[in-house]
């Protein structure tokens, strides 16, 4: 289980404006785990979920990595893109996971859907896109 806490920067980081919103520790997010992250963000946004948006550019430049990786992704990375999905991959196998954008009228819970494929990590390589997505919405709400 990650435990995080708010470090004091220049900017207000999501650790921090979570635990202000929120009055104090406690559950950030959810993961739900998968065996068709695709239908399950389908049906997810039928019924008015919403998800972080991810730039076309992660898209670009993970298919650069992946032909040189010998990882064959077998759900189609335009589906893949189109849904705003995350892929993550090691020498054994990937994951595919997306984050919901905050379920409630503060930002304080948000729930991972997650889907593995001989893959036991947490998206390390997915940190980078997910905070700048995360710090989007902040910025949107003026809290960034």
């Amino acid at each position: 289980m990650p435990i995080n806490e708010p470090a004091k920067g220049k900017k207000k980081s999501q650790i921090e404006e979570y635990v202000e919103y929120y009055g104090g520790a406690g559950v950030q997010h959810i993961a739900l785990n998968t065996s068709d992250i695709i239908g399950a963000i389908r049906n997810l946004r039928a019924r008015g979920q919403q998800f972080l948006s991810i730039p076309d550019t992660y898209y670009d430049q993970l298919r650069q990595r992946l032909k040189s990786s010998g990882v064959k992704i077998k759900e189609d990375m335009a589906v893949l893109q189109e849904l705003k999905i995350l892929i993550d991959y090691d020498e054994n196998g990937y994951l595919l996971q997306i984050f919901s954008k905050n379920m409630q009228d503060r930002p304080t819970l948000f729930i991972e859907v997650i889907q593995r494929h001989n893959h036991n990590g947490f998206g390390a390589g997915n940190f980078k896109a997910l905070f700048e997505a995360i710090e989007a919405e902040q910025e949107k709400r003026g809290n960034l």
